[in-house]
C-alpha cells in the first residue's frame, strides 16, 4: 500500500523567513521519509493554504492523509483552529480521509535541538553551570500551552544550568528582557535566550528585541530545520500512520474484509 502523505501544517506569517523556513523543514522530512509525499500548508499569510493542499490531493486520487501541526504546544491552535480547518477543507471533499496528528512538544528531542542553536550561538560544554537559559516561548492564552512551558523550563535546569526561565513574547508573563533581567540578579554569570520557537517571524523578532533589551549575552536561533526536529517529525507521522493502520485493520475485520 501507498503512505499516506503527511501535511505539515504551518502557522504562517508576513515575513518571508517563516515560509522558507517551513518549506526548508518539508525538504528535510522527505528526505527522511523515502517514499513519503510530504506537503505543507498554512493557516494564514502565506501559500498554499491548507485547504488548497487537500483538494489538490484529493483531486489526485489520494484517500488518506495525516496532517501534523508544526506546533511546540498543544494551544488552541492545536484545539480549535487546525481541527475546524481541517473540518471545513474536507467537507465538500468524501473520500479524503486526514488525521491529524500529535503536535510537535512537548519532546526530549526539542530540548536536544534547543541546545544544539545554543552551542551554534557560541555556548561551549563547559558554560553550562553559570549560564542561566531564557526558554523564550511566543506565549499563549492558553493556561495549558503556558503550563507546559514552564514544566520543560523545570526539567531543563535539572541538566547542570544555573537557572532556566521561562518567558513569553505575548499573552503571558514574564516577557524576555524581565527574565534575562531576573537571571542576572540572581547570580548567572552568563544569560542565553533559547527561542522555543520554529520559524521566523513577529513574534520571535520580539524575543530577539527583548534579549537585546535584556542585556543577554547569547541569543540562539529558532528551531527551523534542526536534525532532532525533522526526527521529531518523522516519529509523529509514524505513530499516526500506525494508529491509522491499525484502526483500517480493526475496520475490515468487523466487516469480515481481508486485510
Amino acid at each position: 500500500m501507498t503512505p499516506a502523505p503527511l501535511l505539515l501544517v504551518a502557522h504562517g506569517s508576513r515575513d518571508p523567513r517563516h515560509a522558507a523556513t517551513v518549506l526548508a523543514l518539508r525538504e528535510e522530512v522527505a528526505a527522511a521519509l523515502p517514499g513519503v509525499r510530504v506537503e505543507a500548508g498554512f493557516l494564514d499569510f502565506c501559500v498554499p493554504g491548507v485547504p488548497q493542499v487537500l483538494e489538490r490531493l484529493a483531486a489526485e486520487g489520494v484517500r488518506d492523509v495525516v496532517a501534523l501541526p508544526l506546533l511546540l504546544t498543544r494551544a488552541f491552535h492545536a484545539k480549535a483552529d487546525i481541527p475546524a480547518v481541517l473540518r471545513a477543507a474536507t467537507a465538500g471533499l468524501p473520500r479524503l480521509r486526514v488525521r491529524q496528528a500529535r503536535v510537535l512538544g512537548p519532546s526530549p528531542l526539542l530540548t536536544a535541538a534547543l541546545e544544539r542553536r545554543l552551542h551554534e550561538a557560541g555556548l561551549a560544554p563547559g558554560d553550562r553551570s553559570p549560564t542561566g537559559v531564557v526558554l523564550a516561548s511566543a506565549g499563549s492564552s492558553d493556561p495549558e500551552a503556558s503550563a507546559v512551558i514552564a514544566a520543560i523550563a523545570r526539567e531543563w535546569r535539572r541538566t547542570g544550568w544555573c537557572a532556566v526561565r521561562p518567558a513569553f513574547a505575548s499573552a503571558s508573563l514574564p516577557r524576555v528582557a524581565d527574565a534575562v533581567r531576573a537571571l542576572r540578579a540572581e547570580g548567572a554569570r552568563r544569560v542565553a535566550v533559547a527561542p522555543y520557537v520554529l520559524a521566523p517571524g513577529r513574534l520571535p523578532d520580539r524575543i530577539a528585541r527583548g534579549a537585546a533589551e535584556g542585556g543577554a549575552d547569547v541569543l540562539a536561533g529558532v528551531l527551523g530545520a534542526a536534525p532532532e526536529v525533522v526526527a521529531l517529525v518523522v516519529r509523529r507521522y509514524g505513530q499516526e500512520a500506525a494508529a491509522g493502520a491499525a484502526a483500517s485493520a480493526e475496520l475490515r475485520a468487523a466487516l469480515g474484509r481481508p486485510a
